[in-house]
């Protein structure tokens, strides 16, 4: 089945940490953002749900809602902010535009996306960051947004964990080694991002065995949590242990702070437009 939000359809739910999986974002008008950083740059609305699993559906919907609420201010010329939501998801493979239903190893439930790249899977312990930015404030060209993206994620492995990572020619994404941490797959409307990049912190990694991980056939993927485990292990417990939710919360702060340098935006913390829906609710987010 190819589950596409315009149909209402969902992936199975898998029960928040902290919540209930079933989120719903209504119509609001949020009050006054909260600025961490004071420099003279352009803001960007940060809406943080690192700690929920929000359904696949809901955020595609909402990302497309504000992606059509910026293009119609900037017709306007009055779109003065960029936002990027960070959340993580029930477990849900999810496929791009041109990806092959070859690498999916028999899976029949998955979404079929609007962003680029191949087949991938998200799952708790996987934070995904999806910005929305206009691109016409920064540089127009994907190229160069894609290798941002990746330098953050670089950036975090090596400032917080002291793993470095890479780049693979030819390929998008953050590798340690032969092993994919992060994938990326982004859509621009009018020059304005949306999907965006998931990293694997405490991810259980046994669903990447369903598929062919970004159509890549000779390469592994590898989390965090794994790399940190591989690291004690030569070399003693010398370093840090993180359980798993210092590590996502390690993670997501660092990967927030990475990039509002690597973008240069003052980020803003916002107010979450979300009440819990104890029963389920098919209703696509909104903001």
């Amino acid at each position: 089945m190819i589950a596409n939000p315009s149909f209402g359809l969902h992936p199975p739910q898998i029960s928040s940490r902290k919540s209930n999986p079933s989120i719903h974002f209504s119509n609001f008008n949020p009050p006054q953002a909260i600025p961490i950083a004071h420099d003279l740059k352009r803001r960007c609305d940060v809406f943080d749900l690192h700690n929920e699993l929000v359904p696949y559906a809901e955020a595609w919907a909402w990302q497309k809602s504000i992606v059509e609420k910026r293009k119609k201010l900037i017709d306007n010329d009055e779109d003065v902010c960029d936002s990027v939501v960070i959340l993580q998801h029930p477990s849900v493979y999810t496929l791009g535009t041109g990806s092959s239903e070859d690498h999916l190893k028999g899976i029949k439930n998955f979404y079929r996306t609007d962003r680029g790249g191949e087949v991938t899977y998200h799952g708790p312990g996987q934070l995904v960051m999806y910005p929305i930015l206009n691109l016409r404030y920064h540089t127009m060209d994907l190229h160069w947004y894609l290798r941002a993206l990746e330098e953050v994620v670089i950036r975090v492995l090596s400032s917080c964990f002291t793993i470095k990572a890479s780049r693979h020619k030819g390929l998008t994404g953050v590798w340690v080694g032969d092993q994919k941490v992060a994938a990326i797959g982004v859509r621009a409307s009018k020059w304005i991002t949306y999907h965006g990049l998931s990293v694997n912190v405490t991810t259980d990694l046994t669903p990447f065995d369903q598929i062919v991980p970004c159509g890549i056939q000779d390469r592994q993927v590898g989390s965090i949590k794994q790399l940190l485990s591989k690291t004690l292990s030569c070399e003693g417990h010398e370093k840090k242990h993180f359980t798993d939710y210092q590590l996502v919360d390690t993670t997501f702060e660092s990967l927030i702070k990475e990039f509002s340098e690597v973008f240069q935006v003052q980020l803003c913390m916002r107010p979450i437009p979300w009440t819990y829906i104890t029963e389920g609710n098919n209703s696509p987010l909104t903001i």
